[in-house]
């Protein structure tokens, strides 16, 4: 039998290890209380300490939409509604790695960077910034998604 040498795992032991992280990996999909109950779609998936948020719109638990023609008011309740996703799991802005942001303005989008510092503060994310021909409804103007990972 080849001896290996001290240090390096067999190709066995390595494939041992990634199943066995893989399996632990175990994806959750979770449409918290006091959000809109889709049914094709998930607004968190959860796999291990990793948090996927799907896009977050301006509608409210019920589905109205919040702030009309108003950017400002949207990014407030797209983040408001981040920020219920997050709690569902003990999480907080802290703990966003990275964002993506379509808007179909930018330039009005940029005009909402207060409310954005009032939820991330110190913590910037990752970020990306896109601008779009137009949203799953022609009233949405902003639209965010996010990857956290719990760090507790």
């Amino acid at each position: 039998m080849k001896r290996m040498p001290i240090g390096v795992p067999s190709t066995a032991l390595l494939f041992a290890v990634f199943v066995h992280a893989a399996s632990a990996q175990e994806l959750r999909r979770i449409n918290p209380e006091g959000m809109t109950q889709p049914t094709t779609y998930s607004h968190l998936v959860r796999a291990g300490d990793q948090l996927f948020l799907a896009g977050q719109v301006a509608v409210d638990a019920d589905g109205n939409l919040v702030g009309l023609g108003d950017m400002v008011a949207q990014v407030r309740q797209v983040l408001q509604n981040m920020r219920t996703v997050l709690a569902s799991q003990g999480a907080d802005f802290s703990d966003i790695a990275k964002i993506n942001i379509f808007t179909v303005d930018i330039e009005a989008f940029r005009g909402a960077a207060a409310v954005r510092a009032e939820f991330f503060g110190a913590h910037a994310p990752a970020s990306t910034l896109v601008q779009v021909v137009r949203l799953a409804r022609p009233e949405f103007l902003v639209e965010i998604e996010a990857v956290a990972v719990i760090q507790r």
